[in-house]
């Protein structure tokens, strides 16, 4: 399948990071790119912005070197069901192997809704998976109850399998490409799309059916209310903020100011178009949400103690 890919600069590496992300993600994206690059001044691996539509960078962020890549790619997701909140860029992580296939031999996907605390992303990258073509953390459903049934699995007539999150993904690029999994990606989301609950994530995850290698949740620390405790205590590489909550967006005031503070300094020297953050206090410390959320951790700290213990490092790849 040929793709068409106009980049702003040739590929360096084998290895790349790449975001998918539209006009609107495009910020955080850069936010989060640019501080893989503070954290990586070294790297051997390219940072990628993919996109649908070409996007222009703010002056200030060049001496980041970061490789942005236009994909004509829209016109394979026409009959997936679109619509306002699920457009054409939620499914470009499914073509990646593909429109790289010339330029890279690994990829790591990154979500854009994230926060880098640390980590070794070239050592991910280099990770062995043996011979799997891709590599994720478990969907956080499945953290304290490995078992739990996944409706997507159901909906598809499929036997249930141990499930992955979507937002960081560890491609094999000639392991993905052998196994024909974006033709089978593309046929199950023509066919069924539009009848699933968690979209991209369930075509990749129906496509593989159990053939891929569990990474550390140190690598994709799905932030919710039950989760976002142990994350200040054991310090994950990276934070995911899945659902409504975001740095960006965040009304109640769920997640810690430090997101959004971090996140606005950044905006204010990069973006400075970008309307400003609201820097609220935070979660009140007598609030009924902070006495729910406490309530949770405790009741659910046995069962994932023994999730963690399952990865004795963040490079431990699971069976």
């Amino acid at each position: 399948m040929a793709l068409s890919v106009e980049a702003s600069r040739p590929a360096r590496a084998r290895q790349a990071v790449i975001f998918c992300c539209d006009r609107n993600y495009y910020p955080y994206a850069m936010f989060a790119a640019a501080q893989i690059a503070g954290r990586h001044p070294h790297r051997g691996f390219d940072i990628c912005i993919a996109s649908l539509e070409a996007i222009e960078e703010p002056p200030s962020l060049s001496e980041l070197a970061v490789r942005h890549c236009t994909i004509d790619a829209a016109h394979l997701f026409a009959d997936f069901g679109l619509d306002d909140r699920r457009t054409a860029v939620t499914y470009l992580r499914l073509v990646l192997p593909e429109a790289f296939s010339e330029d890279y031999d690994r990829i790591l996907y990154l979500d854009s809704d994230i926060y880098i605390q640390g980590g070794d992303l070239g050592a991910l990258i280099a990770l062995p998976l043996a011979g799997r073509p891709l590599a994720a953390v478990r969907d956080n459903k499945q953290w304290r109850t490995p078992s739990r049934r996944m409706v997507d699995f159901d909906r598809l007539g499929l036997p249930q399998r141990p499930y992955f999150n979507s937002g960081v993904l560890l491609f094999d690029v000639p392991a993905f490409r052998a196994a024909n999994l974006l033709q089978e990606a593309l046929r199950i989301g023509r066919s069924q799309g539009r009848q699933l609950v968690r979209h991209d994530q369930s075509l990749l995850n129906a496509s593989m059916l159990g053939n891929w290698a569990e990474l550390s949740p140190s690598w994709n620390w799905q932030y919710t209310w039950s989760s976002r405790l142990f994350a200040a205590m054991l310090g994950p590489n990276i934070i995911h903020f899945i659902g409504r909550c975001k740095p960006w967006c965040d009304p109640d005031n769920l997640l810690s100011p430090q997101f959004a503070r971090d996140l606005q300094i950044f905006l204010a020297r990069h973006f400075p178009d970008h309307p400003p953050l609201p820097l609220g206090p935070g979660m009140l410390p007598d609030s009924l949400a902070m006495r729910r959320m406490l309530m949770k951790h405790l009741l659910s700290s046995g069962r994932l103690a023994r999730y963690l213990e399952r990865f004795p490092s963040d490079l431990t790849v699971g069976p």
